[in-house]
């Protein structure tokens, strides 16, 4: 009865540590989101065209292109999407005040599965 226990414990320690595992990721992944979320507000508030997002919209799609499996792809798309918005040259020629508030929300984590 004690060693049934004690695998029951070690069970339950395992499945926490996989919880906290995804809480952590999951967070990286809200993170991750934010940015990308504020950056295309940033775009929208110096009205660049849905054109133009809809290039860089798929110019992330063209670059993760080769399906993953699982949710490993969905975090490839939303960290290349990130990039992509980053690199966009009129965010990069902001006035100095606007560029800073950029690059503060620039999350150096690279989110990994």
């Amino acid at each position: 009865e004690q060693q049934q226990k004690a695998e029951e414990t070690e069970l339950l320690k395992m499945e926490l540590q996989m919880l906290e595992t995804e809480r952590v990721r999951l967070s990286l992944v809200e993170e991750k989101l934010m940015d990308v979320l504020q950056l295309l507000q940033q775009l929208r508030d110096l009205n660049v065209s849905k054109r133009a997002l809809g290039k860089i919209l798929l110019s992330t799609l063209e670059s993760c292109r080769d399906p993953q499996p699982g949710k490993a792809h969905l975090f490839k798309v939303l960290d290349t999407l990130h990039q992509e918005l980053t690199a966009c040259e009129l965010l990069q020629s902001q006035p100095p005040e606007k560029a800073q508030s950029h690059q503060s929300l620039s999350n150096p984590l690279v989110i990994s599965c």
